[in-house]
C-alpha cells in the first residue's frame, strides 16, 4: 500500500460523518472499499479464516510470515457507513456488519465469524439446497466434528449436533475478498445499493 493510501485510511477522528443507510440513498454516493477487503493491499494480504476467526496477513516479500492485522481499526469504506451488508453466491442469508462508529476492517472479520459460526442452518435453509449438497454438507460436518475431537471415545452420536452455517461453506472458509457487483445483487435481493458486497472465498 502507498503511503499515500496509508495516510488515506489511517484510523482516527480526521473523517466526515458516519452515513447511515439512509445517508447513502439521499446522496448516491459510492464507496471506496478498503485495499485489504479487495485483496489490493500490496503490503498486506489478508489471511482469514471464517471457521476460527484467525486474521493475520503475508506479503508478496515474506510469504513465509504471518503479519500481524494491524490496521483492523480502520474503516472498511471512505465514506465511512454505519452499516455494511455482505452476500456470497453460494449461501443465501445476507450479514449485516454494524458500526454506529464507523464499520472497520475488524467489524467486518469478526461479524463474518460470528454468523457462520453462531448460527444453525435452518431447516428452510438446509432444504433449499439439493440433495447432493445435503448429503456432501452432511459428511463433511460429521467429519470435522469427529477430527475435533468432539465425539468421545470415537463414538458417532445417535443425533449429531445441528448443521453450522459454516458447515454449508465445507473447505471453503478462507476470506479471498470483497467487491461489488450491482447486477447479481439487484437479481438477489431486489435492489441495488452503495453498500452491499459480494463475498468471494477460496479453500486456502
Amino acid at each position: 500500500m502507498s503511503e499515500a493510501s496509508v495516510g488515506m485510511w489511517a484510523a482516527g477522528p480526521g473523517y466526515g460523518p458516519v452515513l447511515s443507510q439512509t445517508d447513502l440513498y439521499l446522496l448516491g454516493c459510492e464507496l471506496k472499499l478498503h485495499p485489504i477487503l479487495k485483496g489490493e493491499s500490496e503490503s498486506f494480504q489478508l489471511s482469514f479464516n471464517i471457521a476460527t476467526g484467525a486474521a493475520v496477513g503475508t506479503n508478496h516479500e515474506q510469504r513465509d510470515r504471518d503479519l500481524q492485522f494491524e490496521a483492523k481499526e480502520e474503516p472498511a469504506t471512505l465514506p465511512r457507513v454505519k452499516e455494511l451488508m455482505i452476500i456470497t453466491e453460494v449461501t443465501p442469508w445476507c450479514t449485516i456488519v454494524r458500526n454506529e462508529n464507523g464499520v472497520t476492517l475488524d467489524d467486518v472479520c469478526s461479524t463474518l465469524f460470528r454468523e457462520y459460526t453462531e448460527n444453525d442452518l435452518t431447516t428452510k435453509e438446509f432444504e433449499g439446497l439439493p440433495p447432493r449438497l445435503q448429503d456432501m454438507i452432511r459428511r463433511y460436518a460429521a467429519s470435522q466434528q469427529a477430527h475435533s475431537g468432539g465425539w468421545p471415545y470415537g463414538q458417532v452420536p445417535s443425533q449429531p449436533p445441528p448443521l453450522r452455517r459454516v458447515d454449508l461453506l465445507r473447505e471453503k472458509i478462507w476470506f479471498d475478498r470483497l467487491d461489488t457487483n450491482p447486477r447479481y445483487t439487484e437479481s438477489r435481493l431486489g435492489f441495488s445499493a452503495p453498500n452491499i458486497f459480494i463475498l468471494h472465498l477460496s479453500r486456502y
